[in-house]
């Protein structure tokens, strides 16, 4: 006999609102179809829930009350001056960049001037060619059980689609900058592609900002592709600070093939529940992976990393690192799986997570993971949380510093350890910048 799952009002509306808005979306009768088929999968799982294993910390179908309307048309009130304030510190760089408002492209808030050898065009721009129906599918691996996944197949409105030609090496970082602006709470459904020829160098940046004025809640949904060739040098950066109650899902799906590197780093703060889920497979020998982040939460602000990397063939090295700071009755996951397939022999791997607690009413959930299925691999991984040290804070003191800087200096000191993952100078200062006006928001707030 079977048991007829009961759904969710906020799942009845994601699919039920899909067909009103069917026809808006960009796209022929292929992508249509594509669209319908990812809809359909949602429909049949649900949204995920604590008892499936990899989202037992974030029960989105009981954390996800309502579906917002999506945004089918762009934001035309959006100043280049809002844009620039949204982004905080970063905003003073003089880089290219690839805006979307509300999930859709803005020619006239962009500057991609001084990006030699490399091609950035709208993904609603992809899928009008020939082949558009494959521009929206995902991997298949990523296409079966993800909901989150399924429901951007079928949502998706706009994003980055980035060509970088064999042999480029670009100095200047390209910035591609989701921002959410307007009084009504909406949903944004954003797709990005980056593809990076062999022996190219880049380093790219997503941002997730709000700009002034906008309203306290919203939904975004963002999947990044990124196909790192062989030899090439991808340096991934992604900023999320879109203040408010909003929920953030993102995905990265990343292959990296022969003696590729690929650093990523991921900064999340001030957003109400963030779920930053990244797949990393490797497709070549000789490949370097890089993985970190950090997270700072307060209040009761929920934010999610989970990593899935695929030591698929040998001689690959992965390194992970991500650390949180948690306040008040904010909520940190990290969940990382590494597995080492049986061929992929000479797999050097590490994994840490750490957290600071701020409060005896703070949560931090961590769960590790290590599948090896090959004989000859270094691999190892870690986790740990902790209060700040007493005896460390007294040494500061001892020396006349006041308690609340001697905090922020400790606080600073462990964060600042996976910020300098960061290769990209100004990026790197720009993020100890956006740190230290969180430490000194929080200090103001508990005063």
């Amino acid at each position: 006999m079977s048991v007829a799952v009961m759904k969710t009002k906020t799942e009845t509306a994601l699919v039920d609102g899909f067909g009103e808005i069917a026809d808006t979306l960009p796209g022929g009768g292929s992508v249509k179809s594509a669209r319908a088929a990812a809809l359909a999968r949602f429909a049949g799982n649900g949204l995920p829930h604590r008892r499936i294993e990899e989202w037992k910390y974030t029960d989105l179908k009981g954390l996800m009350k309502e579906a917002l309307p999506v945004v089918v048309d762009g934001e035309s009130k959006t100043t280049i001056a809002d844009v620039i304030v949204a982004m905080g510190a970063i905003g003073r760089l003089e880089v290219p960049r690839f805006v979307l408002v509300n999930g859709h492209y803005r020619k006239e808030l962009s500057n991609l001037d001084g990006l030699n050898g490399v091609s950035v065009a709208p993904f609603a721009q992809a899928l009008s060619s020939d082949d558009a129906a494959a521009a929206l599918e995902l991997r298949e691996e990523d296409r079966g059980s993800d909901a989150v996944l399924a429901l951007n197949s079928a949502y998706a409105t706009d994003g980055a689609v980035i060509d970088v030609a064999s042999g480029s090496n670009v100095d200047a970082p390209l910035l591609v900058v989701h921002v959410r602006a307007g009084p009504t709470p909406r949903r944004s459904v954003g797709r990005n592609q980056i593809r990076v020829g062999e022996g190219a160098a880049i380093t790219i940046v997503e941002m997730f900002v709000a700009v002034p004025g906008s309203a306290a809640d919203g939904q975004m949904n963002t999947a990044t592709e990124v196909q790192v060739g062989a030899g090439a040098t991808v340096d991934h950066v992604k900023v999320t600070t879109d203040l408010g109650q909003v929920t953030h899902l993102a995905n990265w799906l990343v292959d990296m093939h022969g003696n590729a590197t690929y650093r990523a780093f991921q900064y999340t703060a001030g957003v109400g529940l963030a779920r930053n889920q990244v797949r990393a497979t490797f497709k070549g020998e000789g490949v370097k992976l890089d993985i970190s982040g950090a997270f700072l939460a307060r209040n009761s602000e929920h934010i999610d990393t989970t990593l899935f990397v695929d030591h698929a063939v040998p001689e690959g090295e992965s390194r992970e690192l991500f650390k949180g700071v948690l306040d008040d009755n904010a909520r940190g996951i990290f969940q990382g799986k590494v597995v080492v397939r049986p061929d992929a022999q000479k797999t050097d791997g590490k994994q840490m997570a750490q957290a600071l607690m701020l409060s005896e009413t703070c949560e931090f959930d961590s769960k590790p993971e290590l599948e090896i299925y090959a004989d000859d691999v270094v691999c190892g991984h870690g986790s740990t949380s902790a209060a700040i040290d007493e005896d460390l804070l007294f040494y500061l003191r001892a020396r006349g510093i006041p308690l609340d800087e001697a905090r922020a200096l400790l606080i600073q000191s462990f964060i600042g350890e996976a910020i300098e993952k960061v290769q990209h100078e100004g990026v790197r200062e720009a993020l100890m910048i956006e740190a230290e006006a969180w430490l000194a928001a929080r200090s103001k707030t508990n005063k």
